[in-house]
């Protein structure tokens, strides 16, 4: 495996240096990451839209709180849903999941998190899954981006867990997944909104 391709499955966490009002305290799971450049969406930026007004099917299977997630500023008029499918990402010799390891109409990113296709009737994967979410729109780099940005000190790059998809708390999920962490980032949860004020 290259460096390129490692990130695919990890977290983007926004460092307090960067600037760019987008990605203030973001926590981004990395979907897809290789030469061509990097996707990934926002997992703690719900809206007050609800998913039953903009994709009414899928509304039942959107976890709580059922609301669009704003998956970063690239094409906001398009939606991306990423569940979790509980035994997907079993360890090896594990026993499978009911029905096969991926569930028709959904792809595996890392372990138990994929890609939803929600062109897919949902009673397709409503057996199959754990948690979903709905974004609108999505963060994307080009070849290279990610990594300079990752240099100059904008993002920490962590491991992700299924349950940072379908956090009950996403507005705490920047202090959450910085304060799980066996290193010094652990410390950077403390970090105040405003440092000025301190």
């Amino acid at each position: 495996m290259t460096e390129v391709s490692s990130l695919t499955g990890r977290l983007l966490v926004a460092t307090p240096a960067l600037a760019d009002p987008n990605f203030d305290r973001a926590v981004v799971l990395v979907i897809d990451h290789d030469e061509a450049g990097s996707l990934g969406v926002v997992l703690n930026r719900p809206t007050a839209v609800g998913v039953d007004r903009i994709l009414a099917p899928w509304a039942d299977l959107a976890g709580a709180p059922g609301v669009v997630f704003r998956g970063g500023p690239v094409a906001q008029d398009s939606a991306l849903g990423v569940a979790v499918v509980p035994g997907a990402g079993r360890p090896p010799g594990a026993r499978p999941h009911p029905g096969g390891d991926a569930p028709l109409g959904w792809r595996r990113v890392h372990g138990a998190i994929g890609l939803v296709d929600l062109d897919a009737p949902p009673e397709l994967l409503a057996a199959a899954l754990g948690s979903l979410r709905i974004f609108a729109g999505y963060a994307g780099w080009g070849p290279g981006q990610l990594e300079e940005e990752l240099g100059e000190g904008a993002w920490y790059a962590v491991d992700s867990e299924p349950g940072d998809v379908s956090s009950p708390e996403p507005e705490g999920l920047w202090r959450a997944v910085l304060r799980r962490q066996r290193s010094g980032l652990a410390m950077i949860a403390t970090y105040p909104d405003d440092p000025s004020l301190n």
